[in-house]
């Protein structure tokens, strides 16, 4: 698919040069750097999930019970 995004000259030109250094297209770099970002974002969205319980100070389990109990 392709896609219009606009950047600076300044990006274009970085672009460029790294693109000659590892001898890849910019368009391959910029791939890489969605890539690399989508990777970060989801990683951080999984630990935020997954991380919750871990500034609780109380057993997981315990907690568990002690709230069923009440009910």
């Amino acid at each position: 698919m392709r896609t219009l995004v606009d950047i600076g000259d300044s990006q274009v030109e970085a672009l460029d040069e790294l693109a000659k250094a590892e001898k890849k297209s910019r368009a391959a770099l910029i791939r890489r750097a969605i890539d690399d970002y989508l990777a970060r974002h989801h990683a951080k969205r999984r630990e935020d999930a997954f991380g919750l319980w871990g500034r609780h100070k109380v057993d997981g389990l315990a907690y568990q019970r002690k709230v069923r109990s009440e009910w």
